[in-house]
């Protein structure tokens, strides 16, 4: 300890005897009233108990264990302590020492753990403690495992070494016939929370208040994870965890490499697990939590109490440092938090950050060291060892807790259940041994470059997942529709309208197109512009363009002129296939015109022979426009041999048969359009050509796909909703395919009861039409996958420096195979920027296309779609998938799709708006569809306006156009003006909030926590509230409805006497049959509050509470369920009094 050290100390000291003589009712630590705060928020939760178990062997004297336990008690104010609410300030107040009973009872040691977790579960009662329980266990005459079990807001880590050493000295004095040979006390907890609370006034506090407020200005909203569940929409606490022992060579390793860089341990641990944080989040900016034992003062370090405190540690892993510099980096980041340390509690209502019930404050991850003492702790005649207790919670979404003691180095990794699963946190473990081994072989190495993947993992991820090698003929599209002419001439190839083809007509009518086209120049890799209306002559025009050994180069002709002659020109298409009708909106820049109706009587003077190959499989097919960044639409150049991989592919999975019809809706400027052209003509099934009304028309795409009896087919969701809206019935012997953009799980579930079976697609232009493919099951949860690598084809998930990453993990999605493009027409810039060289390959010339498309791995082997890169958006610090936001506002039964953007029409106003089309004959408030979405998201994620729109803006290939979405106005569309008190009640209620707040104005709907409040101030005005209305209402009910009007509303009905009512209503609703929830452990009224409101606001809705708190060591007897069976039934008649109820 350095000098200044030593004077701050003293000082202390100081200052805590002169408050010595403590007052019965004293302030609680900032500690403790952060504890007191969650508790009032969820009742009767466990997750701040904390479980001490030793395992006993040897002659006990149980009547010792007692006595010595009572000293304790004795000794230790703050184990006598409750928490009583005095004027709506919480408060402590310490008990005269009352006799505690060990409660004894018989286990065999297979139930011990059970036991123990069980018994934590046990929530304990803050007003009328005690704040610790004591149980024995006898496994046998000789074999005891002694539990405790004490309240966070009583207890910390570090008082777990002092109970345990002062219960070992007290039962040797007792077993030896003498008193507590230890020393009296010379201060308790009370002095110290007095003493804290007055030094918070000081102006070095105001200085460390200063250092802070700049250190954490901008703090990135937290480490995005990847979690196995979207996160609830109100933090819970369920959890378990999961153990890992290290080498004693790694961790050799680890200490040694921390003296040669002088720094700690606990620095070289945090700052590995800063990296293994930046690798699966991808972010450089980590936040993370660190314990500190915050017993500086001499006296504090023999007290049992709540003295820990938490640090904020932000650490900046910019510039992919090496190990080495991240070291130092995050030894200054600690040393600096350690210097300008105070009360995590005061820094939280300082700084006030975005309120968001959905995660702790300032950081959701934990990383601690602790080092097991080495003193001694025997107890003559028994042999102790502890036992590992668990209580089922997690209090915050990650704690890594990293154990060093002299069997080695040990690391829990706690987590919560309802965000991440088994399997993610096993992978995580093993993936920070990998790490830690990294750091020891080469701590120079770029952090980016440590290792993270097992062997196994990489031979899984970049070997066996893409293990698709399958043979394809080496011919052209057209060969293999020849073909098919070959071998059905007869049968129906493509039907229009009242027209049709046969494969000989069809092949025929190609053959003479493709002689024509040879006499005008056209063959291998010569650009053809094709611009023709949904029709026969469309595919006609196709077909001759590939069979005289040219690429088309589809045009729509809903195109505006422009956007046609830049295609045009930028390609140096010198020959224009066409239409009549069409010829007004072209440019005439080609050199050669050709119209597939007025000129066909020439054309049809032409052979109607095959014509020799024209083209081999490495020559262009065709060459399809994208949108580009630029504004400029990119030509992408696709070969035959990549078309035909894909057919081949697609005839397999998902598979279309000889007599299947399949009905074609895409425009051909779309390149899914090759699916539905290209696979029944290869393959000997029929072809069905919606017109353009039809493919736009719900009712008349219906009507077309019954008269067809059509089998298969492939859209876009906005398609597939345009037929939903009609009340389409569907067809079970429908082969649905799904591509184009993201399937929502929604309208999959729409869906799946109308088809056969359903397949979602996924593929870029640049990879040939689909990549991969998943045939989506009922029952399926969360995204939709996008499946797995078709024929011929890798997928890899990369990170920035083109890495894989572990399953889970978001990256970019990279595909190569054989149905990559060749390339961007007259772009070579860009195509070397697109399709990059391939490291996983052995040919040099193997290359992979970054579709800019963000994804993660399944663990088995499923790749997961998350959105574009440019589509997540970063608002007010968090990190945003406007896709989440998207998929749950599709499920509203009114809305019938929607999109949502993050706009920023004001420089520095970014704020998300969502852009929805109702549902036929629906209406519905935007407060209503904001409530719908708090139910599920966090506030961050509800949008500021809603839009409603009459049909969103589509592109010609049915996606949706962004870039046409109209600006909300300057104000949100739902801005009401202030509304005043409308009775005596609200008034009175309005001057207690003013007076509260400190706010001149306020109305009746106006949000306490968005005017200033907080967890503090609100219970000081439910106290305040209560004095002058004598009706008490809990914390929990101003989180749920945080407005005048909900409080008015909630006196009105009545103050609640005696126990908590079985019965509580939660939601009203319009008299539908009510919907009644029995409570449940971990969660408190919010969460159904929130449950209802999901259901609608329509649905009434009541949560059925047993008066008695659950027995958590013990099921129900028959006769306790009988009776509260009885009283439930009972409660639910008064409001619906038919049952049936049994």
């Amino acid at each position: 300890m350095d000098p200044s050290e030593t004077q701050k100390t003293g000082i202390r000291l100081q200052a805590l005897r002169l408050e010595h003589s403590a007052p019965q009712r004293v302030p609680l630590s900032f500690a403790q009233e952060r504890l007191w705060i969650l508790e009032q928020l969820e009742p009767n939760t466990a997750a701040h108990n904390i479980p001490v178990a030793l395992r006993l062997e040897g002659a006990l004297d149980i009547a010792a264990v007692e006595h010595s336990l009572n000293e304790i008690i004795r000794r230790h104010e703050v184990l006598r302590t409750q928490f009583h609410t005095v004027e709506g300030q919480p408060t402590q107040v310490i008990s005269s020492a009352s006799p505690m009973r060990l409660v004894l009872s018989d286990r065999c040691d297979s139930h011990i753990h059970d036991f123990v977790r069980e018994e934590a579960k046990r929530p304990f009662d803050l007003t009328h403690g005690p704040l610790i329980r004591a149980s024995l266990l006898r496994i046998a005459s000789e074999d005891h495992v002694l539990l405790l079990t004490l309240h966070h807001i009583v207890f910390d880590s570090w008082s777990v070494d002092i109970l345990l050493r002062e219960l070992t000295t007290v039962y040797r004095s007792f077993t030896a016939g003498d008193n507590s040979r230890l020393p009296e006390l010379p201060a308790q907890y009370a002095n110290y929370a007095i003493w804290q609370r007055r030094s918070s006034h000081e102006e070095n506090f105001r200085q460390r208040l200063c250092y802070w407020r700049q250190n954490l200005a901008s703090t990135p909203s937290g480490v995005e994870l990847p979690t196995g569940h979207a996160r609830p929409p109100v933090q819970t606490f369920r959890g378990s965890s999961q153990w890992v022992a290290f080498e004693n060579s790694l961790a050799h390793g680890l200490r040694e490499l921390s003296r040669r860089e002088s720094v700690t341990f606990f620095v070289t641990l945090l700052a590995a697990f800063n990296v293994l944080l930046y690798r699966y989040s991808g972010q450089d900016e980590i936040v993370v939590g660190t314990l500190t034992p915050n017993r500086d003062l001499l006296e504090a370090q023999e007290l049992i109490g709540l003295f820990e405190n938490m640090l904020v540690q932000r650490n900046d892993l910019s510039g992919d440092p090496s190990f080495i510099e991240l070291l130092h980096r995050v030894r200054a980041t600690a040393d600096n938090a350690s210097a300008n340390e105070i009360p995590f509690e005061k820094l939280v209502a300082e700084l006030r950050p975005q309120r968001d019930l959905s995660r702790n404050p300032l950081f959701q991850i934990m990383f601690e060291l602790r080092t097991v003492p080495q003193e001694d702790s025997s107890v003559p005649g028994l042999i102790v060892s502890p036992i590992e207790g668990e209580n089922g919670t997690a209090r915050f979404d990650l704690t890594v807790t990293m154990c060093e003691s002299e069997d080695g180095l040990r690391a829990r990794f706690g987590y919560n259940t309802d965000l991440f699963d088994e399997s993610t946190i096993s992978r995580m473990t093993e993936h920070f041994q990998r790490l830690l081994q990294g750091v020891i072989e080469n701590p120079e190495r770029p952090i980016s470059q440590l290792p993270l993947l097992t062997e196994s993992e990489k031979q899984k991820i970049l070997i066996e997942w893409n293990r698709t090698a399958a043979s394809y003929p080496d011919v052209g599209v057209q060969q293999l529709i020849e073909r098919q002419a070959e071998l059905t001439p007869g049968a129906v190839a493509i039907v229009f309208q009242n027209h049709h083809l046969t494969y000989r007509e069809l092949n025929a009518r190609a053959n003479q197109l493709a002689h024509y086209l040879k006499k005008v120049g056209v063959g291998p890799d010569v650009l053809v512009g094709l611009c023709a209306e949904r029709s026969l002559d469309m595919v006609v025009g196709v077909l001759g363009v590939l069979k005289a050994g040219g690429a088309y180069v589809p045009l729509d002709p809903a195109y505006p002129k422009d956007r046609v002659a830049y295609i045009l020109e930028d390609a140096h298409a010198p020959v224009l296939l066409t239409q009549q009708s069409l010829l007004a909106n072209l440019p005439k820049i080609s050199e050669a015109l050709i119209l597939l109706d007025t000129d066909w009587n020439q054309i049809s003077k032409e052979s109607t022979e095959n014509l020799p190959p024209q083209s081999t499989a490495h020559d262009l097919a065709y060459v399809i426009y994208t949108s580009g960044s630029t504004g400029k639409p990119k030509g992408v150049q696709v070969e035959h041999r990549a078309v035909v991989n894909f057919l081949t592919s697609m005839r397999q999975v998902p598979g279309l048969l000889p007599e299947d019809v399949l009905l074609a809706v895409t425009t051909l400027s779309f390149d899914i359009a090759g699916l539905e052209l290209y696979l029944p003509l290869t393959t000997g099934a029929r072809l069905v050509v919606a017109s353009r009304e039809q493919c736009t028309d719900g009712k008349l795409l219906a009507r077309l796909m019954e008269q067809c009896l059509v089998t298969v087919m492939q859209a876009t969701p906005a398609t597939w909703r345009l037929l939903l809206d009609t009340n389409w019935k569907g067809n079970s012997k429908l082969k649905v395919l799904c591509g184009g953009e993201g399937f929502p799980r929604e309208l999959a579930e729409q869906l799946l009861p109308r088809c056969e079976s359903l397949w979602n697609m996924y593929g870029p232009t640049e990879t040939t039409i689909y990549s991969s493919v998943h045939g989506v099951l009922s029952g399926e949860s969360g995204t939709v996958p996008i499946g797995k690598p078709i024929a011929n084809t890798q997928m890899y998930i990369l990170d920035s420096r083109m890495e894989p990453v572990p399953v889970g993990v978001a990256g970019e999605l990279y595909i190569g195979g054989d149905g990559l493009a060749r390339g961007y027409l007259n772009r070579p810039e860009l195509t070397a920027e697109k399709f990059v060289v391939n490291p996983f390959a052995r040919d040099t010339k193997s290359k992979l296309y970054r579709t800019g498309d963000l994804a993660r791995y399944l663990p088995e082997g499923n790749i997961s779609f998350l959105g574009r890169a440019d589509f997540q958006v970063k608002i007010r610090g968090y990190r945003i998938e406007l896709g989440e936001i998207e998929s749950l506002l599709a499920r509203h039964p009114a809305v019938r799709s929607c999109v949502v953007a993050a706009r920023e029409d004001k420089p520095g106003d970014r704020r998300l708006v969502a852009y929805l089309v109702l549902a036929p004959g629906e209406k519905i408030s935007n407060d209503e569809l904001r409530a719908f979405l708090k139910s599920s998201l966090p506030e961050y994620m509800v949008p500021g306006s809603f839009i409603t729109l009459d049909e969103l803006p589509l592109t010609p290939n049915g996606k949706v156009n962004r870039r046409a979405l109209p600006a909300p106005d300057a104000l949100p569309l739902d801005a009401v003006n202030l509304v005043p008190a409308r009775d005596s009640l609200e008034q009175l209620l309005v001057d207690i909030w003013q007076r509260v707040l400190g706010i001149p104005k306020i109305g009746i709907r106006d949000n306490f926590f968005d005017l200033g409040g907080h967890s503090l101030l609100a219970a000081r005005l439910l106290s305040e509230v209560e004095k002058v209305t004598s009706h008490p209402i809990p914390l929990s009910a101003l989180f749920r409805g945080a407005t005048i009007e909900s409080l008015a509303q909630l006196i009105r009905e009545g103050p609640a006497s005696g126990p908590d009512p079985i019965l509580t209503q939660i939601q009203a609703g319009n008299g539908n049959l009510p919907f009644f929830a029995v409570a449940s452990p971990g969660v408190d009224t919010l969460g159904y509050a929130l449950l209802a409101r999901h259901m609608g606001v329509e649905q009434p809705f009541y949560k059925l509470q047993a008066n008695a708190p659950l027995v958590g060591d013990r099921p129900f007897t028959k006769e306790e369920l009988q009776g509260l069976a009885k009283e439930y039934i009972a409660a639910m008649r008064a409001v619906q009094p038919q049952g049936p109820y049994c």
